[in-house]
């Protein structure tokens, strides 16, 4: 295992050997690409297939594209999507059963898929990592293990990248998830992207044995004093960049005392129910299990779809929903984000990505609704 920070400089020029070393050990590299509708994970099959020369704008409800004057490769934030689309689909077929004379042959597509499927996720943000170090509590915990995801996940090679630019939308710093990839992080790499007018080369930060064989076959050089500190210049600014926190302390307890607070109410004036906060968000988990044969009887699956807590339905039992109103369903998403899941997994279901925010059609801000309760708080003692 790597003992001590293995750095080493690599430039614009010979970048491209990344990829192809990835390939060499059979990955499927996975990375952000410039598309129609914005910036997105997706397969890609070489370096020039990176957003080159572009990057995003986000407020609240608000995404853009913008053309960079430079060629710079990871000059953006966050993906509308995240890798748990990848390692979690929004749909999966769990389970097939064939007739076959007068009994049935069974197929467990979990284990066969995972076991032929190598993903490189090339362009991890550390906010992102640690959504990814979440999902593993949930799904890779005992005893409910997510054989599919747990067997998936063993083998992704992740490529973190630290932030060069902050947005609107980004409150990393103040949940502690970022801009910066700490090295008690399960990476196998990190890059610092190092961009000016004299130079465009990436400081890659070796984080595990495979990351190591993985840049044996890149051309590289032991980075210097200055690169390093280069390259903790470009954190500094990221930082200085983030305008919006979130302060965390006592989120929990706030929110369970005020679970009937009139807020909520108002909340649910703005709030669509559309779920697009669930569905960017790259720590929600919540599926539903549908079962179907076809019309002869010789075929029945079992098929796995992502869920929202925002729909009526998520909430039915016999006799009707429980949370029939827009304001409890907001409600349970943020006291479940923010709160419960302190007593599930023991940490906060926010990462400070900000896509909640960005990809919410009326802009509401988890954070200035924390603030909100906080200062109320304040307000009546």
């Amino acid at each position: 295992m790597v003992n001590q920070k293995e750095l080493y400089l690599v430039s614009r020029k010979n970048f491209a050997a990344l990829f192809d070393s990835l390939c060499f050990y059979g990955y499927t590299v996975i990375g952000p690409t410039h598309t129609p509708s914005g910036i997105a994970y997706e397969p890609i099959e070489s370096v020039e297939d990176l957003p080159i020369g572009w990057s995003d704008e986000q407020f609240a409800g608000s995404y853009r594209l913008i053309k960079l004057d430079t060629p710079q490769v990871f000059h953006y934030v966050v993906s509308q999507h995240s890798w748990k689309t990848f390692l979690n689909p929004a749909v999966r077929q769990l389970w097939k059963a064939e007739k076959k004379g007068k009994s049935f042959e069974t197929r467990n597509r979990v284990s066969e898929e995972a076991r032929h499927q190598k993903y490189a996720f090339l362009g991890v943000r550390t906010c992102e990592l640690h959504a990814i170090l979440i999902q593993d509590k949930v799904y890779t915990t005992a005893p409910f293990i997510d054989p599919y995801y747990a067997e998936l996940r063993k083998t992704t090679f992740i490529v973190a990248v630290n932030c060069s630019v902050a947005r609107n939308t980004c409150f990393c710093s103040s949940m502690h998830t970022g801009p910066k990839v700490s090295a008690e992080l399960p990476f196998d790499l990190a890059i610092t992207e190092l961009f000016d007018t004299t130079r465009h080369d990436f400081l890659i930060e070796i984080g595990s044995d495979r990351g190591r064989d993985i840049m044996g076959r890149v051309p590289k050089q032991p980075a210097t004093t200055a690169d390093i500190q280069s390259a903790e210049s470009v954190v500094a600014t990221t930082i200085s960049q983030i305008s919006k926190t979130m302060n965390i302390t006592n989120v929990k307890q706030l929110l369970e005392q005020n679970l009937d607070h009139p807020h909520w109410q108002d909340i649910a004036r703005r709030c669509l129910t559309c779920g697009n906060c669930t569905m960017v968000c790259p720590t929600c988990f919540c599926s539903t299990v549908e079962d179907y044969t076809d019309l002869l009887g010789t075929t029945a699956e079992r098929i796995r779809k992502q869920d929202v807590c925002f729909n009526l339905d998520f909430s039915y039992i016999h006799g009707g929903s429980i949370r029939t109103s827009p304001a409890s369903r907001y409600r349970q998403w943020l006291t479940h984000k923010l709160a419960r899941w302190f007593d599930q997994f023991g940490c906060s279901g926010c990462v400070g990505c900000g896509r909640c925010i960005t990809w919410c059609p009326v802009g509401i801000d988890i954070t200035e609704e924390v603030r909100f309760f906080q200062d109320a708080g304040k307000n009546n003692p």
